[in-house]
């Protein structure tokens, strides 16, 4: 039987992505760290990306970092999308080093800046998936 070509990949079955994955379904941010050179990374990836080494233990990360950069998004890429713009992708710097893209959301467009303090925050949808957003980090 010939496999179904539009069929999506499930991202937990790839065994470099499952323990990212779970985790975000708990709502953890959790990352890989390279048992050679120590260095956090994202995404996760079967190959360290700083040295090459394939071990990896998995840390609870803060979920707390900065707007490295961003843009706004103010024409959707695709009808899914039309209700939601404008939104803000950022790239965030996270406190363990590595950096992420993902929407900074509950703050106008107008107010994000680089350099601003953020926190993830998990947003479960109707599909059952959950996906890491990021709010601005207030105080």
């Amino acid at each position: 039987m010939a496999e179904n070509a539009t069929a999506k990949p499930d991202p937990i079955a790839d065994p470099a992505t499952r323990e990212y994955w779970e985790g975000v379904a708990r709502h953890e941010l959790r990352l890989p760290r390279c048992l050679n050179c120590m260095e956090v990374h994202f995404y996760p990836r079967p190959v360290c990306p700083h040295c090459g080494e394939t071990r990896f233990d998995w840390i609870r990360c803060s979920g707390i970092g900065e707007i490295y950069s961003f843009t706004v998004v103010r024409r959707a890429p695709s009808p899914a999308f039309e209700s939601d713009v404008p939104y803000t992708v950022a790239v965030i710097a996270l406190a363990e080093g590595p950096h992420m893209m993902s929407a900074v959301t509950g703050v106008d467009v107008n107010q994000v800046r680089v350099g601003q303090k953020v926190r993830v925050q998990f947003r479960d949808s109707t599909a059952g998936h959950t996906l890491p957003f990021f709010v601005l980090e207030t105080g």
